[in-house]
């Protein structure tokens, strides 16, 4: 009589998206970028008058890792002055969707005893 074996292969952690989620956590702004994109705020200077603490230098490095993820799109026009905008790209609606998740977890976990 033959037995049959089950073979269970080892997961792995995503290393990409892992990465990703701990980066854009990691930074304290990126969510509030979100909601500033959100609301229609997508200049970079608007952004910085709007939310107080937050520096330019850091705005900057916050959108940069962002765009490199894939999450937003730096939109440079060619004009004097020189304008940029950015918006949240089809990839990132899905990613902040993972967010809202993960934070919806977290009011989960916060209601329990």
């Amino acid at each position: 009589m033959k037995t049959i074996e089950k073979k269970t292969s080892r997961k792995m952690a995503p290393t990409k998206s892992a990465q990703m989620v701990e980066t854009i956590y990691g930074c304290k702004w990126s969510l509030t970028v979100y909601q500033l994109l959100a609301n229609g705020v997508n200049r970079p200077g608007e952004m910085v008058r709007s939310v107080e603490g937050l520096t330019t230098k850091v705005l900057n490095q916050c959108l940069r890792k962002n765009t490199e993820f894939g999450i937003l799109e730096r939109i440079s026009y060619h004009e004097v002055p020189p304008r940029v905008e950015y918006k949240v790209t089809d990839f990132g609606a899905k990613f902040m969707r993972v967010l809202d998740e993960i934070e919806a977890l977290q009011r989960e976990i916060e209601k329990q005893p």
